[in-house]
């Protein structure tokens, strides 16, 4: 639309006329959408916050289009905001450009093509020198007798060495773990080998493990371990009761 068309449009829908839309549209959204209040509250927010841009640039709801709104979202992208909330007021805007189609204010939808922001990849977290200091010197005293203090200390050990998923780690037989290793054979996704160190702390936890694990044979607190199929695992599981 030429900057005539604007001016004599804006003539007939000037601030006060969007600010009363957008109480409709609020209404609307609170009666058929059953919006929550902090949903609405946010809304109002973010069109007031458009509103005015507009009013500021000659504009209306009844005539902005969507390189309004493009340079709408390029000027909250220069005041700093962050893409969370770029892509939220995008989403406000959205929605009442759909409801003022939907309304007769106007024959077009100008946000419907308008790709967001998206939002920021986050790196995982990860455990700093005195966290993971602080956990193996835990570890020792977790669980609840010798043969499952030696187990988890020797499962923690063994993972942060290697680097192995714990389903690898579970799947390890224990003949290839013994005689104090400092590679062990791992077989992965799609039957892929690859061999990965062993740290000296590892090395001694997966001996202390071995001693605990062929002794706990009678050991009915623990379950016996070695005996039946779970004997050919580093890390047999407690068979489950029978009912």
């Amino acid at each position: 639309m030429s900057e005539a068309g604007k001016a004599g449009a804006q003539a007939a829908s000037g601030p006060a006329q969007d600010f009363r839309r957008i109480s409709a549209f609020l209404d609307a959204q609170a009666a058929e959408a059953g919006s929550a209040r902090n949903t609405l509250l946010a809304y109002g927010r973010d069109l007031r916050d458009f509103a005015d841009w507009m009013a500021g640039h000659g504009l209306s709801l009844q005539i902005v289009s969507r390189d309004d709104i493009e340079d709408y979202l390029g000027f909250c992208d220069a005041q700093g905001l962050s893409r969370a909330t770029r892509a939220r007021r995008l989403s406000a805007i959205r929605q009442i450009t759909r409801f003022a189609q939907s309304e007769g204010w106007r024959e077009d939808d100008p946000a419907v093509r308008i790709s967001g922001p998206g939002r920021a990849q986050r790196l995982p977290r990860t455990l700093s020198r005195d966290e993971i200091n602080a956990m193996f010197a835990a570890l020792p005293q977790v669980g609840r007798n010798p043969v499952e203090r030696a187990r988890n200390l020797a499962l923690f050990e063994m993972l942060y060495a290697t680097g192995m998923r714990v389903s690898e780690l579970v799947e390890l037989p224990v003949a290839s773990c013994r005689g104090n290793p400092e590679l062990l054979l791992i077989r992965g996704k799609g039957g892929k080998e690859r061999m990965v160190p062993l740290s000296p702390p590892a090395r001694r936890a997966l001996t202390a493990w071995l001693e605990q694990r062929d002794n706990a044979g009678g050991d009915s607190s623990f379950g016996k371990l070695v005996e039946g199929r779970g004997a050919r695992w580093l890390f047999p599981r407690r068979a489950p009761k029978a009912i």
